[in-house]
């Protein structure tokens, strides 16, 4: 007989590499929430500073410094030797404003690993599942940032063919702080970007948890709602080849 194949024991099918802020503790739970028998979800974390954000400027410095920890992070969760990379961080994805900008942000976390790996941006994955719902025009933004961020969604979102209507930006005192909030104010943060034109609600902000309240607003709101940890962590493992379905994190999982 012929060895047997070694793989990891619980990891069997895919090892996701995952890079996200220090600050963040939202990504890890709501990714191992979502996470597929045979799958495992190894961090690299961005080193920053709980940095102070209370306007455009100090949030812009908090980007700029997940984007110097960037490297480091992706040099870290390689030597577990993953099978697939996530960006688990969305601000960073649409930080450069433009299509380009994503593919360049791609390469680097391609040319950083060493070796030919896949990954998944958040854009990756807003831009299929608006695909995949048939969006046409007209979708909504509710995030944790301030207004600086506009001019970076209007820019990737007018590539891809999308007019937001509204923004909600929450204004997190600092990045560990996103995340500090009630069920109440999440469903309330959803329901005030909620418009009988627009056609689908996305939630950005990777420290803000709204995998599960997405998929309870998708009923009470009868539309399409994204959470981005949802929809990145969706896109992973579907460009992986994982496609297994099942409910509780919005109609992506249950029926793509």
């Amino acid at each position: 007989m012929g060895e047997l194949a070694v793989v990891d024991y619980l990891g069997y099918r895919a090892k996701m590499g995952v890079t996200t802020p220090s600050t963040n503790t939202v990504v890890q739970p709501e990714y191992d929430d979502m996470r597929p028998p045979g799958v495992t979800n190894h961090l690299g974390r961005m080193h920053i500073q709980n940095i102070d954000t209370v306007d455009d400027s100090s949030f812009d410095k908090s980007i700029e410094l997940i984007d110097a920890g960037l490297d480091g992070a992706v040099e870290r969760v390689m030597t577990c030797e993953p099978d697939y990379l996530v960006l688990g961080i969305s601000a960073l994805s649409v930080w450069g404003g433009t299509l380009a900008s994503v593919e360049d942000l791609r390469k680097r976390m391609k040319d950083r690993a060493g070796r030919d790996i896949g990954v998944t941006l958040a854009v990756d994955g807003v831009r299929e599942a608006l695909k995949l719902h048939g969006i046409k025009k007209k979708i909504s933004i509710v995030e944790p940032y301030y207004k600086t961020i506009e001019p970076k969604m209007e820019g990737i979102f007018g590539e891809l063919g999308y007019d937001i209507v509204k923004y909600n930006h929450l204004q997190g005192k600092s990045p560990a702080t996103y995340c500090h909030l009630t069920d109440e104010q999440i469903v309330n943060a959803f329901k005030d970007i909620d418009d009988p034109s627009v056609e689908c609600l996305v939630q950005f902000g990777a420290n803000l948890p709204g995998a599960r309240i997405a998929d309870e607003a998708e009923r009470w709101l009868g539309k399409p709602v994204i959470s981005i940890n949802v929809v990145t962590y969706w896109h992973a493992l579907r460009s992986f080849g994982i496609k297994d379905q099942f409910r509780g994190f919005t109609s992506l999982f249950s029926k793509f």
